[in-house]
């Protein structure tokens, strides 16, 4: 868990658009596919549509996952500058540097853009993973699409007076890392002769003591373990805000805290794939052996297989990363499955085509261009550790990022605001690992799915406050 990576990544994010009213120009497929999703779905002319709510065509390319209930809803009592500030309240700005922001949108009456209320009980999200595994990325994913203020490291990092931190936070999000639950420094470890991963080396009481807290909505004394010289810090307060995120290791290891997730992700890299990654990342950009990355990873192995890998049987859902069934000699191109575990609140599985249908897809190429060995879909319905999951697969890589837009147009239950979104916050992170392929693809709809789930929880609360005022 390395927070100078993050904060690296998060350096670069930009900002969606300087202004929704301006919004960047979308592929010619985009109005092509709503055009023909609003005369098979809907049953009226999109040209008629457009011209009737008089809205600029930038705006109506994004309106063909709508029903035609809402549609004339819109029609009927919607202000173009009430569209534009509902679009506005979705651009997202969480944790960009202040002097990127030139032109950002102005702030939002959105639930997205508050602070913890009164009574509002956060949610908890666990994402786990071994180290060089993604979860820097999905991180850089998942905050860009919630949006926020920037706020960046807590405390400012060392300048100014701030100090070494791993933790993260916006005024929607604080993302922890439980590399801070370390039982013991560096030196330590090498007295015990155990690995981090060793959960005998992480205070898990002290982690469940403090995620209860957070979750209570009340402030902690959380302890900083410091990646560059490797001691146990003094410790720093943090306070809680509506999304906790706690990534790391082992998020799931204790049932404990297990129980107070509201959803859990687990980012699960293949051996093959692994070795390939920190040869590219420690040996050709940091000049290391071949034989001390081979050694480092047997050394580690044991103990994932021990205390790392078992948490997947918990997550409700799982991203798989495996070398390319396309090509048996390719060692670059990748497959990746998206798990989704059925039956979890607030929770609905993205699925190709046809809930619940067994279907293997190849775009074609003039759609969505690859190279060799090609790209495929599938999508169906799973057993996981003996529970009913429906997994989403691409394998290849495609070579426009903006023609994603045609594959968005087959998926549903992709927990978008509107048809274009996904596609759109690829391409606001296209310099990110992953990009042109399921990493990527499968990275931003877990992002959306968290996005959801918290909306959902959120009214959820505010409903059951009503409910308790009125009564009282």
């Amino acid at each position: 868990c390395s927070s100078s990576s993050f904060l690296m990544h998060a350096s670069q994010v930009s900002s969606l658009g300087a202004s929704v009213a301006r919004p960047p120009p979308l592929p010619k497929c985009v109005s092509v596919c709503v055009k023909a999703r609003a005369t098979r779905e809907l049953g009226f002319d999109h040209a008629a549509l457009k011209s009737s709510l008089s809205l600029p065509s930038a705006f109506s390319q994004f309106l063909g996952k709508a029903t035609k209930h809402t549609l004339i809803t819109m029609k009927l009592s919607m202000s173009l500058a009430a569209f534009v500030g509902s679009a506005t309240a979705f651009a997202p700005t969480a944790f960009m540097p202040a002097n990127t922001l030139r032109s950002a949108a102005p702030a939002s009456s959105s639930s997205l853009n508050m602070a913890l209320k009164e009574g509002q009980v956060p949610i908890v999200i666990g994402v786990a993973a071994d180290s060089g595994c993604g979860k820097s990325t999905f991180m850089r994913r998942l905050t860009s699409i919630f949006g926020g203020d920037v706020v960046g490291p807590l405390g400012g990092g060392f300048d100014n007076g701030g100090w070494e931190t791993n933790t993260l936070v916006s005024d929607l999000t604080t993302v922890i890392c439980l590399d801070d639950y370390h039982l013991n420094d560096r030196e330590g470890r090498k007295v015990t002769q155990r690995t981090a991963l060793d959960t005998a080396e992480n205070n898990f009481d002290l982690m469940f003591e403090q995620v209860k807290a957070l979750k209570s909505g009340e402030t902690v004394s959380k302890p900083i373990y410091n990646h560059v010289n490797g001691t146990l810090d003094t410790p720093e307060t943090i306070e809680a805000t509506p999304i906790i995120i706690f990534e790391g290791l082992h998020p799931m290891h204790d049932e404990r805290v297990r129980e107070l997730m509201d959803f859990t992700l687990y980012l699960d890299i293949s051996d093959d794939v692994k070795l390939n990654w920190k040869i590219q990342r420690d040996m050709e950009e940091r000049g290391h052996s071949l034989e001390s990355i081979l050694a480092s990873i047997e050394a580690r192995k044991p103990d994932f297989d021990a205390y790392i890998a078992p948490q997947k049987e918990f997550a409700d859902l799982t991203i798989e990363v495996l070398p390319t069934a396309l090509d048996p000699e390719d060692k670059k191109t990748l497959r990746v499955r998206c798990i989704q575990r059925e039956g979890v609140t607030d929770f609905s599985p993205c699925y190709l085509f046809d809930e619940g249908s067994a279907i293997t897809w190849a775009p074609p190429a003039s759609k969505l261009s690859a190279d060799a060995p090609g790209l495929t879909m599938s999508y169906g319905p799973e057993d996981f550790f003996g529970r009913p999951v429906q997994v989403l697969e691409m394998d290849g890589t495609f070579n426009n990022l903006q023609e994603l837009v045609y594959v968005e147009s087959q998926l549903s239950n992709t927990s978008t605001k509107f048809y274009g979104e996904m596609t759109q916050a690829m391409l606001k992170l296209a310099d990110a690992p992953g990009s042109n392929n399921g990493t990527g693809l499968m990275q931003t709809l877990a992002a959306f799915a968290i996005r959801e789930l918290y909306e959902k929880k959120a009214m959820a609360a505010k409903a059951k406050a009503a409910e308790a005022a009125a009564t009282a």
